[in-house]
């Protein structure tokens, strides 16, 4: 029985022994990643992480390049009439400005009692637009009436006893030339008569001084009244009823510094900024044409009027006046403008027929998808619309019946890179 159990037991060792070899020969799983000299094998890890470097690397330079404002140079899209006679030799663009216009406020300070204007009020020269509480004055005027009504009464009265004296002086005069009285007595009666003199001349000095105090209170009650300077539209109404107007700053009080602001609208013209490269192209008295921002099929005759000598350092620009030969209840002040300065008078009949549309350069045209399109500018965005060029040119200038307003801005020699929604940067603007 003992051999049996001795020989299940070497069984079990031999197995065990078995095992422990088969185990050894195994290779080991952290062992197939090393090489035959015992080196880990990493060349597949490395070149993943270089490929996803270089994935990360092209999407920042796509983005940093995306994302930057593409630069371009523009031109703006004129109308067909000027640009037909090649007569537009610049283009600029301003405001509408008064060379006429004032707040007006009150001379000395005060309460408004009343306010007599509204804005879009026509007023004529002269006319009361506003009055200010006036008791203290009104008072100090009806004491200036009567200080001049005394004082008059009062020359009345010594112009009287001038008279008498003088009686009283050819009398004695007589007497003492009959003996009948004394020549003392005659030279009392002279001496009266320019004691009755002098005392006239004093009353009618005091009527004079009288009367320069009335004038005075006159003036000063006449500021407690606002008129209107001169003839115009009322575009302003600063202050109410109960407020107080004062010439000078209240320094950051409730004082008001006038009633209200009055343009004369016949004094209206145009300040357009023109770039100092393109000054020289520009003369006094050079025939010019205006188009309103609000009214864009609306021209309006114009010449130069002025050209302001001086130059503005930040914008490089020169100021240029420009008078509007016609004068319209819908130009106000302020309103955009764009004039084309042109090298000799349009013609009324080449106007009215010049064709529909706009005129653009010819490398504001591009190809996209096989079909013409130009890049318009909207709020500093590439807009890319679809046009169809007409088969007439106009010297380098292309016409467009439709797809472009005028005075729409388009992108010269647009780059394939250009594409809907684009953010621009315009580097200098084309005329």
């Amino acid at each position: 029985m003992a051999r049996p159990k001795a020989g299940g037991l070497a069984s079990l060792e031999e197995r065990d022994i078995d095992a422990n070899l088969l185990n050894e020969l195994r290779i080991d799983h952290h062992e197939r990643d090393h090489d035959g000299s015992g080196t880990r094998r990493r060349w597949p890890v490395v070149v993943g992480g270089v490929f996803v470097l270089a994935l990360l690397a092209g999407a920042g330079a796509w983005w940093f390049i995306a994302g930057r404002p593409a630069a371009v140079q523009t031109a703006l899209a004129v109308a067909p009439g000027a640009g037909s006679n090649a007569a537009a030799v610049l283009q600029a663009t301003g405001y509408i400005t008064a060379r006429r216009q004032a707040t007006v406020s009150t001379q000395i300070t005060g309460t408004l009692t009343q306010v007599l204007i509204e804005e879009g009020d026509k007023v004529q020269k002269g006319q009361v637009i506003a009055r200010l509480e006036d008791s203290a004055l009104r008072a100090g005027l009806n004491v200036a009436q009567a200080n001049i009504l005394a004082v008059q009464a009062q020359a009345t009265q010594a112009q009287a006893q001038l008279a008498q004296a003088e009686a009283d002086a050819r009398r004695q005069t007589e007497l003492a030339a009959s003996g009948m009285s004394t020549r003392q007595a005659a030279e009392q009666a002279r001496t009266a008569v320019a004691a009755a003199a002098a005392m006239l001349e004093a009353r009618r000095r005091e009527a004079d001084a009288a009367r320069a105090q009335l004038a005075q209170a006159q003036v000063n009650f006449d500021y407690t009244i606002v008129r209107a300077p001169f003839t115009g539209v009322v575009t302003v109404k600063a202050a109410q009823v109960g407020e107080i107007v004062s010439p000078l700053s209240a320094g950051g009080g409730f004082t008001r510094t006038g009633v209200g602001t009055i343009v004369d609208m016949d004094s209206l013209e145009v300040n357009v900024d023109v770039n100092e490269a393109y000054i020289g192209q520009v003369k006094a008295d050079m025939p010019a044409e205006a188009v309103l921002d609000a009214y864009p099929d609306w021209k309006v005759p114009a010449h130069v009027l002025a050209i302001v000598p001086t130059a503005d350092r930040g914008k490089a620009t020169v100021k240029v006046r420009v008078a509007l030969e016609q004068k319209d209840a819908r130009m106000v002040p302020d309103m955009g403008v764009r004039v084309s300065f042109l090298g000799s008078k349009p013609d009324p009949a080449a106007a009215k027929q010049a064709p529909k549309g706009v005129l653009v350069p010819a490398q504001a045209l591009a190809q996209r998808d096989g079909r013409s399109v130009v890049f318009v500018v909207i709020d500093g965005k590439a807009q890319q619309r679809p046009v169809k060029p007409a088969a007439q040119d106009v010297g380098t200038m292309k016409l467009l019946p439709d797809g472009v307003k005028l005075g729409e801005r388009v992108v010269l020699s647009p780059p394939a890179t250009l594409h809907e929604g684009t953010e621009l940067r315009i580097d200098n603007e084309a005329r």
